[in-house]
């Protein structure tokens, strides 16, 4: 990409030519925030002379900082000494470099994942035994103290109305005294333990704020009141800030984020400057004005509106499904057509508020052979394989992690458990449970049982200056780690190759970062996010709304469009929640470039039983007319696919619905809509449902070989009996069934 400011609109080279001072941007979805930002630091570089190394870029994903240095590379020299990075990823810079000054804390602290400190949260409530609950509130508390910026103390204090508190905060306290004691941060700590480095050490602040002329920050609207604060330290000497946010893509506020940021930017800095971005590039004008229609019902908002010269698309679809099986078939139908127009698995997502939604999308694509791929389970580097293996390498950085050590002792099986594992702690209360074990004498009982433990990691540690891949490659032969697994079990070949994809992660990090070390490695993959591999795996994608924010697609699906749950029905009592869950929904529907699908469900089985739903208040806001889905179970759930007779039964009927907006009060407005799902029979990926008869044995991909039990009289839904799986009932255009007699 070349530098060149003609491909900026006069919106986005106003606040790009201020040079100085502090400048607030409010940018709407696809408005091209990433091409300002990009712009303004090559601008800096090539038109102003300012150093590269003086230049800080702070974004919220591993992805848009990667694809920030890209861009930037690509138009000026100089663009890999700009610091470009996520905001934990700078702190754990930071702190790698100066955490000393904070005793006992060392260099090579660990940094843990969720689950590390989850498993570190459990353990220091182990005198309250089953307690789920509490362990959640501890968990939630501590995000929420470290976030607000507040002593343990004063947070104790301001909260001490609700239940326990006291007792929360002496096992937050404990949990703390964990990590300190391990030489271990979780992920809010590399954020609070960053502002007390500063705090306590000027000369520190005053490098990296002399340092940092110019700093731009991504995702303004996302930051919380410890980011934001590290930011005006940052600026504290220069005061150069270039913030770029969209107050209505504010949806992380359960974590932390504060919009409200935004407003209080112009009192902070004085002198700040303020443009607006409302010129949108990713999306057609129809989705462009649903969004707007939601969006405008906020009122803790600044005033813009979304416009864009893009050219005129189809009309946004809202369909009303009969129950969710109905609203699955609805998606994997329209999917099938998208795809035999020429759209690639990669272009189409699939979103919804809660993941609960996603069980019965995943067994029609599974059914009718959409390659799709779920967010929110879990991620690679937390599969127990690959977890194991990341917690034997931490023993050779940072001594003193117990919870690596606990993780790993009794894999590959050693015989020792949670007894032997306390006694071995009581060893030297000052020592961790490794340095506990490697000191052990020949004479103490303990030693036989850790004896294969001690000798493989001494053998191990004299490799630890081999080339980093040939290290790993050494720490699971002395281990034994492969032999763990069961060749004949298939889902023991599956861990063995997710263990190969871990190896060819090292190799593939380590081409890309050749002066990197084990725990710059370490410390990459447990920053990663599954946000950064989404869209990459050619299929479909299902995901969270949460899960995709910044990222497009040519096509979108929004499911589950009901009270209850998108709006979440805990938002009904506070004004705040609605307005941020109505914020989600215009970040959903802001995903989609060129064609756009909601839908709701007339029924729902949800918490363990079959209930009818209410359409979502955003579906009334959305200005479209609903796609009503005829209201007979067989029928609904098959039949008003894929035929000529679809219009007869489907039409927009405004009389049905109990709510406004957008609908005519005569009840006569019905609309053709036999193009959306006509059949094309001339098209050769339509398949001649005639081709099947009743007694015919078939092969499934998925299900195997099986028997047409039945087939409907318009021919397009076959009751089909698999061996081993049982009965399923498909649509036999769809399906990719092949006939085997």
């Amino acid at each position: 990409m070349n530098f060149d400011l003609n491909t900026l609109n006069e919106q986005q080279l106003a606040p790009l030519k201020e040079i100085n001072g502090a400048i607030l941007v409010t940018a709407g979805a696809g408005s091209g925030k990433t091409r300002l930002l990009t712009h303004r630091v090559a601008y800096l570089i090539k038109e102003c002379g300012v150093d590269p190394f003086k230049i800080l870029a702070i974004t919220f994903t591993n992805k848009a900082a990667g694809e920030m240095k890209e861009r930037i590379s690509g138009m000026v020299s100089g663009a890999d000494r700009v610091w470009i990075s996520t905001f934990h990823s700078m702190c754990a810079k930071i702190l790698r470099m100066d955490i000393s000054y904070l005793p006992p804390f060392t260099r090579d602290f660990s940094i843990y994942s969720e689950s590390d400190s989850e498993k570190a949260i459990k353990e220091v409530l182990t005198t309250e035994t089953g307690d789920d609950k509490l362990k959640k509130s501890v968990a939630y508390h501590l995000s929420n103290w470290k976030n607000g910026n507040q002593t343990l103390e004063e947070y104790v204090e301001t909260h001490e109305d609700e239940n326990d508190m006291r007792k929360i905060g002496r096992f937050m306290k404990a949990y703390q005294d964990k990590l300190m004691k391990n030489n271990a941060l979780d992920f809010d700590d590399l954020l609070v333990k960053t502002v007390e480095l500063f705090e306590k050490n000027p000369q520190i602040l005053s490098y990296y704020a002399n340092r940092f002329e110019y700093i731009l920050v991504d995702e303004f609207q996302d930051t919380n009141l410890v980011q934001y604060k590290i930011v005006k330290l940052l600026a504290s000497v220069h005061k150069n800030v270039f913030a770029v946010g969209d107050e209505d893509q504010c949806i992380y506020s359960w974590r932390g984020a504060n919009f409200q940021n935004i407003f209080n930017f112009k009192k902070d800095f004085e002198g700040a400057k303020v443009f607006k971005l409302e010129r949108n590039y990713r999306s057609s004008p129809e989705i462009i004005a649903v969004a707007n229609n939601v969006i405008k019902n906020n009122t803790s908002r600044l005033n813009k509106n979304m416009w864009t010269e893009n050219a005129s698309g189809e009309k946004p679809v809202l369909f009303n499904a009969y129950d969710e099986r109905d609203e699955a078939l609805f998606v994997a139908k329209t999917i099938t057509k998208l795809v035999a127009d020429g759209y690639s698995y990669n272009d189409i997502a699939v979103l919804m508020r809660i993941n609960a939604l996603s069980r019965n999308l995943e067994e029609a694509f599974l059914s009718y052979d959409i390659p799709h791929r779920i967010y929110g389970g879990f991620k690679f580097y937390e599969r127990a394989e690959i977890k194991n293996i990341i917690n034997y390498l931490r023993l050779f950085v940072n001594l003193k992690d117990d919870v690596a050590f606990a993780r790993i002792i009794n894999f590959p099986k050693r015989g020792i458990g949670d007894g032997t594992l306390a006694k071995l702690g009581q060893t030297n209360y000052q020592l961790s449970l490794l340095e506990n074990c490697l000191s052990l004498e020949e004479a103490n009982p303990l030693r036989k049982k850790f004896a294969s433990f001690i000798d493989a990691y001494n053998t191990a540690k004299e490799y630890v200056s081999l080339p980093l891949p040939d290290f790993v490659e050494k720490v699971l032969k002395v281990f034994a780690i492969r032999n763990a697994y069961n060749l004949k079990d298939e889902e023991d070949m599956n861990r063995l190759l997710n263990i190969e994809q871990f190896v060819s992660s090292v190799k593939e990090y380590v081409a890309l970062n050749p002066e990197a070390d084990l725990n710059d490695y370490l410390q990459n993959i447990t920053l990663s996010s599954e946000n950064d591999e989404i869209g990459q795996s050619g299929a479909v994608t299902i995901a969270t709304v949460h899960a995709v924010k910044g990222l497009e697609f040519k096509a979108v699906f929004i499911i589950g469009l009901e009270e209850g749950i998108f709006p979440i029905s805990r938002a009904f009592n506070s004004n705040a929640e609605l307005e941020e869950e109505r914020r989600l929904m215009y970040v959903a529907i802001t995903r989609a470039e060129k064609k756009l699908y909601l839908s709701h469900a007339s029924k729902r089985y949800l918490y363990r039983e079959s209930q009818y739903q209410t359409p979502s208040r955003f579906a009334r806001e959305l200005g479209l007319l609903s796609l009503q889905s005829v209201n007979k179970p067989r029928e609904n759930l098959y039949s008003s696919y894929g035929d000529n007779n679809f219009a007869n039964r489907t039409n927009y009927k405004n009389e049905s619905m109990s709510y406004g907006g957008g609908y005519s009060k005569t009840g006569k407005n019905i609309v053709d809509t036999s193009s959306f799902f006509k059949k094309e029979e001339k098209k050769e990926n339509v398949k001649d449902v005639s081709i099947y008869k009743v007694g015919q044995s078939v092969v499934h991909p998925k299900f195997g070989t099986g028997t047409i039990v039945d087939i409907t009289p318009d021919g397009l839904v076959g009751d089909i009996i698999f061996d081993g799986v049982g009965k399923k009932s498909l649509m036999l255009e769809l399906a990719p069934l092949e006939i085997i007699s």
